[in-house]
């Protein structure tokens, strides 16, 4: 059986790896990844682990340091939060769409108010609708805003978290049905 989080990320068209339960911006966050076998092939052959230790982030500020940054093995295709209701949509993904585009997924519900929802698609916050069982509803497409605030040491540090989650030694990771995952 396919879980609610699936059902939103096959509606959203999202292809890659799910990882659930992901701490991003003080938001527990599921994240849609790709993995960059290229990539990850040549830093795993020339000795580059995915770095997610939050003292090294610190140093990639540092100038001398930006040469030494290594290149990302992972692309974030999308951010999925999981909320009550439509009114805690804006604030959950507000700063998550900086990253890439976001959706939040709420359950199945007889009526909401329409003016969250334009609100929601003027910013560019997606809005899924899913039950318990059964196919997910796009009501606003998300859109992907993160060029329009461009490449921060933050953003590029949580792509090294997010290859480390998909690079663990025993991962439990949610793989997306549609066959475009790739594998470390």
């Amino acid at each position: 059986m396919q879980s609610r989080t699936q059902h939103a990320v096959s509606a959203l068209g999202w292809h890659g790896t799910v990882i659930s339960d992901v701490a991003v911006l003080g938001q527990r966050v599921s994240a849609v990844v790709r993995l960059r076998a290229d990539v990850h092939q040549w830093r795993t052959a020339n000795g580059w682990p995915p770095a997610p230790d939050p003292s090294w982030f610190h140093s990639w500020f540092e100038p001398a340091f930006h040469d030494v940054v290594p290149v990302s093995a992972i692309d974030l295709v999308g951010i999925l939060v999981t909320e009550a209701g439509v009114e805690q949509a804006l604030e959950s993904c507000g700063t998550l769409m900086t990253l890439a585009p976001c959706a939040v997924l709420v359950p199945e519900s007889a009526d909401y108010d329409p003016w969250p929802l334009i609100e929601l698609d003027y910013y560019g916050v997606g809005l899924v609708r899913a039950g318990d069982d059964g196919p997910a509803r796009v009501e606003v497409a998300p859109e992907d805003r993160a060029s329009e605030f461009g490449p921060s040491p933050f953003s590029r540090w949580l792509l090294e978290v997010l290859y480390a989650h998909v690079t663990a030694p025993g991962a439990v990771l949610l793989q997306h049905w549609d066959g475009a995952d790739q594998h470390p």
